[in-house]
């Protein structure tokens, strides 16, 4: 269980490193493939989990053919429920967990109080939904 606890926050971690690399100027002259296998090869970050993130850039070098949708088995919520009784911090465990969470949604509900609310105290734009309120149109 733990050592499922300890996958996920490595797995995120990966994740959001690529991403940065994705994002920033270079992303688009990288090989993400070659990077993982750069980093596998001795590097302090060298893992399994960097062999299979090289074999599916390989395969999808901007992995476009999946979606990001993250399911758990449950390990890492064990992990976080054992650490709560046991009153252990782990903020990467956890937040991992909730990034799978997030990973679910499309378009929350939470964002969209966020919006509201910004707007609200602070006239900050909003993008509008081409969803309509109930009783709208009748």
């Amino acid at each position: 269980m733990v050592h499922n606890g300890i996958e996920y926050g490595m797995m995120q971690a990966y994740g959001e490193g690529f991403e940065i690399m994705e994002k920033s100027p270079y992303g688009e002259a990288l090989d993400f493939g070659d990077v993982a296998h750069l980093w596998n090869q001795g590097s302090v970050i060298r893992s399994w989990l960097l062999e299979l993130a090289e074999n599916a850039f390989r395969e999808d070098p901007g992995l476009d053919s999946i979606t990001g949708y993250v399911e758990d088995s449950g390990e890492g919520r064990w992990t976080i429920q054992q650490a709560v009784e046991t009153a252990v911090p782990a903020p990467v465990i956890t937040a991992s967990v909730f990034a799978r969470f997030r990973s679910r949604e499309t378009e929350s509900f939470s964002d969209r109080v966020l919006a509201a609310l910004r707007k609200g105290f602070g006239g900050h734009a909003v993008v509008s939904s081409n969803k309509k309120n109930p009783g709208e149109g009748q």
